[in-house]
């Protein structure tokens, strides 16, 4: 069987290698460039050393090894998908979006296509039911990437192997060490890759610049200080605000006036929802609800968390609404609810968020 490996330098795609070799697979590593260059400035990941680290990994167990580019998808699928949905006052999931369209879209139109499966260090499982694949959670539960997984399809999931699935952190780590990969102490990569080393802020001010308003406080209204574009913030934001008496947290944008509203402390009522509605649902293996009436008992993300959150789902036209058995924090318009088996081990499918309840 040939596979292809999509290795990035870090301790977790790494060990992949090792899990596949010790299977008696003979995997082509891949490398994939993602670092963006445009006329406004040079964007690009640390590659160089990550490319040190892939190559050491290779030679190590003797596979073929390839450094490819998707610039110029990354930044069409990606970068400017994330800048849209910042514009527009959404909170984006540039994760999520790599994943389906690029290292399993673009990757696999260019070069996965000649091979049988394509193997990532994701912390995931597949499981087979009924003839059919089915994106399900890791082993360990605090690492699991379902989350991230969500928007991928059927054609992407019956195709992908996860060696790592099956492990728990401190296993993949201690198997690095035990090999002496270069990689056995790297710490977990934070953030979004295509930044690099640029601050968050900064990459938004580049593209978006700067647009005094003021931050107000939902329940009274009184005008507690200013910020210089509602596109620095997201929904449940807590940091960086730069007001004192808090904590306090960003509730919704008034995207028209840019306005960003707040609430003081650590939990009051008005940050809280119990109610969901994800526009654009699609099911990852197959539509298992069909038209059905009444309420379909699931678990959910709202965002990568370890902890699930249990309630039940209803089809109102084209529209999924989750109702929550717990009050949850931060719904945010833009991002992607996905949705698990009651016993949170398949995942079902996502939608993208149409309300800020």
């Amino acid at each position: 069987m040939k596979i292809a490996a999509l290795v990035s330098g870090g301790v977790d795609s790494s060990v992949v290698v090792h899990q596949l070799k010790e299977q008696g697979y003979d995997p082509t590593i891949f490398y994939i460039r993602i670092g963006m260059e445009d006329e406004q400035g040079y964007i690009d990941c640390p590659a160089e050393e990550d490319i040190e680290i892939t190559t050491y990994i290779a030679k190590k167990y003797g596979c073929k090894m390839e450094v490819v580019s998707l610039h110029e998808e990354y930044w069409e699928n990606v970068v400017s998908y994330t800048i849209d949905a910042v514009k527009r006052g959404l909170t984006p999931n540039p994760d999520m979006m790599c994943n389906k369209m690029i290292k399993f879209g673009c990757f696999e139109q260019k070069w996965g296509h000649e091979f049988d499966k394509i193997a990532t260090g994701h912390y995931a499982t597949t499981t087979e039911l009924n003839g059919k694949t089915w994106l399900s959670t890791a082993k360990d539960h605090v690492k699991d990437q379902t989350y991230f997984l969500g928007q991928i399809d059927y054609l992407q999931v019956s195709k992908l192997m996860f060696p790592i699935g099956d492990l728990l952190k401190s296993e993949v780590r201690a198997i690095a060490a035990q090999q002496g990969l270069p990689s056995a102490q790297r710490k977990d990569s934070q953030g979004i890759c295509f930044l690099g080393k640029i601050n968050y802020n900064d990459f938004i001010r580049r593209y978006l610049g700067e647009h005094k308003g003021k931050i107000v406080e939902l329940e009274t209204g009184n005008v507690l200080g200013k910020h210089d574009g509602y596109w620095f913030h997201t929904i449940g934001q807590r940091r960086g605000l730069g007001l004192s008496g808090g904590p306090w947290f960003v509730i919704k944008k008034d995207t028209k006036r840019n306005i960003v509203y707040v609430s003081n402390g650590y939990d009051p009522e008005t940050q809280y929802g119990k109610v969901v509605n994800l526009a654009g649902f699609s099911f990852i293996t197959e539509d298992i609800w069909g038209d059905f009436e009444g309420r379909k008992d699931i678990s959910f993300k709202i965002r990568h968390t370890p902890e699930f959150t249990h309630g039940y789902v209803e089809k109102i036209g084209d529209l999924y609404r989750i109702h929550s058995d717990e009050k949850i924090q931060g719904i945010a318009a833009g991002q992607f609810g996905v949705v698990y088996d009651a016993d949170s081990k398949l995942c079902i499918g996502s939608g993208m968020i149409a309300n800020e309840e």
